[in-house]
């Protein structure tokens, strides 16, 4: 395990920005209204040849509203398990109460602590590093992580407290570069949906933990959240994401730059669970997130959350599934999954869905038995003709996964009728387990450069 460098501080004295500076990419949202970031955000990094785990943390404040505490429940956790912290305080604004609050929090943690004097930036205000001397926690370093001025002394301070590095040991070489066949070492699935549909609340009973800050506020979650963790011999890295709203409500522009990020997560994930309130569970937006999967070629799941909310009779699952079958005519593979996370009803049949449709969607048939397959299927049901002329089938051949991608070479894909490819693509599916996952057929003549392409999702 790599080691944990924190950082934290009040809020609003550039602890996101000292963050992406250090990872050197944006990955934590920034913005000069305080509270922005609430829940762990982690990256892994390196300086002068060690490697460890950088982690940001929300801004600790006083107050008893519910989202203040969980923030600072967030920090804590994040502090009891760091090896290293970083505390970083304002130094135009001077030593405040609420630092000396912070400060008195490392101190009690008994842990090797750095203090960064943020936002000295100009000549004017050098020296004033020195009256932080009073928090207790050393030597203070005067930086500027906006343009980076003496980052790198403070990541010098930070590799020297690390602790010593373990021995490395023997294996483990087979689980880094994936399993058989090629498949990756972790499935990583983004939680997307809707503000307050749950999808916090999911992923902390997943994890047994409060991980993730949840509120009833619509749009407690702003930054995409990595969480990896595993069950039985599975690893997943869980992407909890803001809430995305119609573009017409987002105002803010943390707003603005969460969505960004969702669409990001969206786009390295494997798996799109899709979380529904079951009170309300194919509104317009619920449908266009849904969409956005798909058009992204991710596996998908839905996920039909606060089941437990919902007044049932003897054929109320059965006439729910008929008609998000319809809602969702476009994702008619996607697997639907009634549960609850507040009570952890039908979770674990969540997860073994998500590692399901995560084989299904990077599922490999082999030339020969994808040939027979379809053959098969043309005795009883003949190509189309154009011209004059019955299409002809030269080759077919899975050509990726992540979606499982068929080619297949025709005579003219102009005369590839729609009925057609949707024919192949339910013969594929009767045959093989492509449950969760899009199917992309793409039609090609022979010949570089000949004909064109025509694909179906």
């Amino acid at each position: 395990m790599k080691p944990v460098v924190a950082i934290v501080g009040r809020p609003n004295v550039g602890k996101s920005t000292l963050f992406n500076r250090i990872i050197e990419r944006r990955l934590a949202i920034e913005d000069d209204v305080p509270g922005v970031t609430r829940d762990r955000l982690y990256a892994d990094t390196d300086w002068a040849g060690r490697a460890f785990t950088l982690v940001d943390t929300g801004g600790l404040a006083e107050g008893d509203d519910p989202l203040t505490v969980q923030v600072r429940r967030q920090v804590e956790a994040a502090v009891r398990e760091a090896d290293v912290l970083v505390m970083v305080v304002d130094g135009q604004a001077g030593v405040t109460p609420a630092d000396e609050d912070v400060a008195r929090l490392l101190r009690q943690a008994n842990k090797p602590t750095i203090l960064a004097v943020n936002k000295v930036d100009d000549p004017r205000w050098d020296g004033v590093q020195y009256d932080f001397f009073r928090l207790g926690l050393g030597e203070p370093i005067p930086v500027a992580a906006g343009p980076g001025r003496n980052v790198g002394d403070l990541l010098d301070a930070v590799v020297r407290a690390l602790p010593n590095p373990a021995p490395a040991a023997g294996g483990g070489q087979a689980e880094a570069d994936g399993g058989a066949w090629g498949e990756p070492a972790e499935i990583a699935v983004a939680i997307v949906g809707r503000p307050n549909v749950g999808k916090s609340s999911l992923l902390n009973r997943l994890l047994g933990e409060e991980r993730v800050v949840v509120s009833e506020i619509p749009g407690t979650t702003r930054d995409a959240v990595d969480v990896v963790w595993r069950h039985g011999e599975r690893t997943f890295r869980f992407i909890d994401t803001a809430g995305l709203r119609r573009r017409s409500r987002i105002k803010e522009d943390v707003e603005f730059y969460s969505t960004v990020r969702t669409r990001r997560a969206l786009a390295r994930a494997d798996v799109a669970c899709v979380v529904l309130d079951a009170r309300d569970p194919a509104t317009e937006q619920d449908k266009r997130i849904a969409g956005m999967a798909l058009e992204e070629g991710k596996a998908c799941v839905l996920a039909v959350n606060k089941w437990d909310l919902v007044t049932k009779g003897p054929d109320t699952a059965d006439r729910y599934r008929e008609a998000l079958s319809r809602e969702y005519d476009f994702l008619p593979f996607a697997p639907i999954v009634f549960l609850s996370a507040a009570t952890g009803q039908r979770l674990d049949r969540l997860v073994d869905w998500i590692g399901r449709v995560a084989d299904n969607h990077r599922r490999q048939v082999p030339q020969p038995v994808l040939r027979k397959v379809v053959d098969d299927a043309l005795v009883v049901h003949q190509p189309p003709s154009a011209r004059g002329r019955r299409l002809r089938i030269h080759d077919i051949r899975q050509v990726a996964t992540r979606p499982p991608t068929i080619l297949f070479v025709v005579s003219d894909p102009d005369a590839v009728h729609f009925s057609f490819q949707r024919f192949l693509e339910n013969v594929l599916r009767q045959a093989f387990d492509f449950t969760g996952t899009p199917l992309r057929l793409v039609f090609r003549s022979p010949g570089k450069g000949k004909g064109r392409d025509r694909d179906e999702e």
